[in-house]
């Protein structure tokens, strides 16, 4: 059998398909509870159909309430039982080596749209710089998802409180949060859809996708893909999985 190399822990993967269920969940709904035909993303009759799905809008706001406070005290539970584990994940996408990094970057789009021809009339070589856990790009998409669900899920809480807890003095506090909501979902969803196509359509990812699922990544794909982190398993002496 093909050498492996552990990538993921159970709870990472619980914690990725968790999230990718809430977001989902959270979209329908979010997008279901406006009624403004010049943001109406999916359509004019959208947001009647959901209504009508679930007795109308109070209850859907209270289905997304719901979900969204699930999707908090997930994301709490999982730092409290990985707490090591969401520091390493923090560290490796918030560190970023500009020539390293941002020439990867640069690179990558090229090559995806245009391929390697006007590197090689640059004079610049089309090799990709090498990478170390996460590549450029997910480090982009983990930073925008990172700042953006922190952004969601505090303006998340201060609107369903405003009806609860805030007088009319926190209006102004309201309004804000309600506007950076909308932004920071915008912005996440953008980056969410590279993220699909990169890890779940781009042949040459779907090992990194079926890691996802299995915790490990086979020993060629780390090396091609991550190889400052499969030189510093080597030279660790990491235990590969068969």
């Amino acid at each position: 059998m093909a050498k492996m190399h552990k990538r993921h822990d159970k709870s990472d993967i619980l914690i990725h398909w968790f999230n990718a269920v809430c977001w989902v969940l959270l979209l329908l709904t979010g997008v279901g509870l406006i009624q403004n035909p010049a943001i109406d993303p999916f359509g004019s009759g959208y947001p009647e159909a959901m209504r009508s799905l679930v007795g109308g809008g109070g209850n859907l706001l209270a289905i997304h309430e719901g979900i969204g406070l699930v999707w908090i005290a997930g994301f709490i539970l999982y730092l409290i039982v990985n707490f090591r584990g969401a520091r390493f994940f923090l560290a490796e996408v918030f560190s970023v080596s500009p020539a390293r990094d941002m020439g990867w970057m640069l690179k990558k789009m090229v090559l995806m749209t245009l391929g390697p021809k006007p590197l090689k009339a640059m004079g610049m070589d089309p090799e990709l710089p090498a990478q170390g856990f996460y590549n450029m790009g997910q480090k982009a998409f983990a930073q925008v998802s990172v700042a953006g669900g922190v952004v969601i899920a505090v303006t998340g809480v201060i609107m369903y409180l405003s009806d609860r807890t805030f007088g009319a003095e926190a209006t102004g506090w309201v309004s804000w949060s309600i506007a950076l909501h909308f932004i920071a979902v915008g912005l996440v969803f953008a980056g969410l859809l590279v993220h699909i196509y990169m890890a779940a359509i781009s042949p040459e990812e779907r090992p990194g996708f079926k890691s996802m699922f299995t915790g490990a990544v086979p020993d060629d794909y780390a090396k091609h893909h991550h190889r400052l982190w499969w030189e510093k398993a080597e030279t660790e002496g990491e235990q590969p999985t068969e």
